[in-house]
């Protein structure tokens, strides 16, 4: 089971495996609030492509290509799939808009 979870929200024993899938640090929240588990960076969007998207849903189809290089991140992925066949995972993530972002894609790409 995959969940998603905007990391400034309350961690919850229901949370499983806590994984933050962003790139960057998110702002405000300190490694004891955060809980996680794994903070896996390497299988974040680039920050090219993090910049060009912005969140903006217009760019969606274009940024769901992002999933393309996360499956030529092999280690990486097959890291994650492994951690996923063994727990209850939530996927972290920092954006605002909790419809578009790299979590989102992630999730998908995953099920």
């Amino acid at each position: 089971m995959i969940k998603l979870k905007r990391i400034y929200k309350q961690a919850e024993e229901g949370d499983g495996f806590r994984i933050l899938v962003d790139r960057l640090w998110p702002r405000g929240v300190s490694k004891e609030r955060a809980a996680l588990d794994l903070w896996l960076k390497d299988i974040a969007a680039s920050d090219d492509l993090r910049k060009w998207f912005k969140h903006d849903p217009k760019k969606w189809k274009m940024f769901e290509k992002y999933k393309t290089g996360v499956v030529a991140n092999e280690e990486t992925f097959k890291k994650l799939k492994q951690i996923i066949e063994k727990n209850i995972v939530t996927l972290l993530y920092a954006a605002r808009d909790e419809e578009y972002n790299e979590a989102v894609v992630l999730k998908n790409l995953l099920e």
